[in-house]
């Protein structure tokens, strides 16, 4: 089944909401409210699933891209550099750095230099948390996309990758 602009009907909640709007103002184009609606909602419900092996470890995500983005690099990170590296403001990097740090699995060391920066590089606690985490958070995810088969799955990736290019080149959120 399709919609009267042709797109395919689905049984999702953004479905339902697209219908609704389609009954009481049949004269817009709900289509980008079909793309940008479901890409929220599925943010959301991953959201909400926590991530169970982070959870599990008992970290955020957030948390979680912070270790990963210093295993990543392979080298010191300036908690600006980290902010950068994982699309968070300041004040939450800091914040984030500081319980990380209190748990033993991030080294901050003052700059020979300049007193207000500091360089942060994972403790080996941190580096065997994120290495052995890496692959259970991996396998939840496979698990997570699992109804989708493999050219789905690569359907999605490249056309989610063409979205995020256009919006981080249009909004200035392109890494350097």
């Amino acid at each position: 089944m399709t919609t009267r602009n042709g797109r395919a009907a689905t049984g999702d909640t953004v479905a339902a909401v697209v219908r609704q709007w389609q009954t009481v103002r049949p004269d817009i184009d709900t289509g980008p409210m079909e793309v940008i609606g479901r890409i929220n909602r599925c943010a959301a419900l991953l959201q909400q699933a926590e991530d169970a092996p982070l959870r599990h470890a008992g970290l955020t995500r957030a948390e979680f891209d912070l270790l990963g983005a210093l295993r990543r690099t392979g080298h010191e990170l300036t908690p600006g550099d980290l902010a950068r590296e994982t699309f968070s403001s300041g004040a939450a990097v800091t914040k984030r750095l500081k319980q990380l740090q209190e748990r033993g699995l991030v080294d901050r060391r003052g700059d020979t230099r300049d007193r207000r920066v500091s360089h942060l590089s994972l403790t080996d606690a941190g580096r065997e948390l994120v290495d052995a985490l890496l692959p259970d958070q991996l396998a939840y995810e496979t698990t997570v996309l699992s109804g989708l088969e493999a050219t789905g799955q690569q359907q999605l990736s490249a056309l989610l990758a063409e979205l995020l290019g256009q919006l981080e080149g249009r909004l200035g959120g392109a890494r350097p």
